[in-house]
């Protein structure tokens, strides 16, 4: 009898599929290329079937890898499920819920979830909608709160995580390095590594998701910021930095949706950078999500989208 993968498996198989290759999966699920190809190759190997195929220009799906896929979409599906159905059997209904997220999930999605969640259609039996306590700090602080125990679940937009952490995918995100609409490169087609890197770059500080997705960026690229940059603590202060300052500065382009359809911001082009992220759930390894818990990553999840 095959054994029958983990769910890490078959989420990495749907992305490989959704996003074409290996490599675009790896970077939308905030992995390692090598880490995901050979949990495929173990895949493969469970499985007794040739899911992909691998040549001198990469890697796809075979055609028994795109059925699989396709029916691991289902196996996800009925696992959240799962979860979620036995979580909630532990679990009183309407119980609170003390939530950590990074400053742009905090202030451009959890918003929706949270406003989402309260309007969802309940019997009596289930009680009233969860009471979610959100607090508010970078992902480095949000991975440690959660380790210590004061939250049971974190948003985090870091591309890396620490040790002793679970996480899901909640949305996709991605970076975009802006300027004024008077700045000198508001009009440049494209911008070189160099050029953003020597032209009054401004930064968030280190603990910052934005900030350490722009380093890994960057290392891909085989850059890394320069030893003395400016450093602020709050995605606010970067934008008024861009907006007042003349300064230049890469952000989540959530955060600057409303600025860059204004014009009061204009997105700088960079092509040899990949500013891609995963924005992920995260709770402690070993600990189940209490049934308000479950019901927030459930609704994050259903408003995935790429921005």
């Amino acid at each position: 009898m095959t054994d029958l993968p983990a769910p890490a498996s078959l989420e990495l198989l749907v992305a490989a599929d959704s996003h074409g290759s290996i490599s675009a999966a790896a970077r939308a699920l905030g992995i390692a290329q090598p880490s995901a190809s050979a949990a495929l190759r173990r895949l493969e190997r469970g499985l007794g079937l040739e899911l992909l195929v691998r040549t001198p220009r990469g890697t796809s799906l075979t055609d028994a890898g795109r059925v699989a896929a396709e029916c691991a979409r289902g196996v996800l599906d009925s696992y959240a499920t799962l979860e979620s159905t036995l979580a909630a059997l532990r679990d009183v209904p309407g119980a609170r819920v003390r939530v950590a997220a990074s400053l742009t999930v905090a202030e451009h999605l959890a918003p929706r979830w949270l406003a989402t969640l309260a309007r969802e259609p309940r019997s009596p039996r289930d009680g009233a909608a969860p009471d979610v306590e959100l607090m508010v700090c970078n992902s480095a602080e949000v991975a440690r709160r959660v380790l210590d125990g004061d939250v049971a679940l974190g948003f985090v937009e870091s591309p890396e995580l620490v040790r002793g952490l679970r996480w899901s995918l909640v949305a996709e995100d991605e970076l975009v390095a802006v300027a004024a609409p008077g700045h000198r490169w508001a009009r440049r087609r494209a911008l070189g590594v160099d050029e953003l890197l020597g032209g009054g770059l401004v930064v968030r500080e280190e603990g910052s998701g934005t900030r350490a997705s722009l380093e890994r960026a960057l290392a891909r690229a085989g850059r890394a910021l320069p030893a003395h940059l400016t450093q602020l603590g709050s995605t606010q202060a970067v934008r008024t930095a861009v907006l007042h300052a003349g300064a230049v500065a890469v952000l989540s382009r959530l955060a600057v949706e409303d600025d860059l359809a204004r014009g009061t911001l204009v997105a700088l082009p960079v092509p040899d950078l990949d500013l891609r992220r995963p924005l992920r759930a995260v709770w402690k390894d070993g600990e189940t999500l209490s049934a308000a818990a479950r019901r927030l990553v459930a609704v994050a999840r259903g408003q995935r989208t790429t921005t």
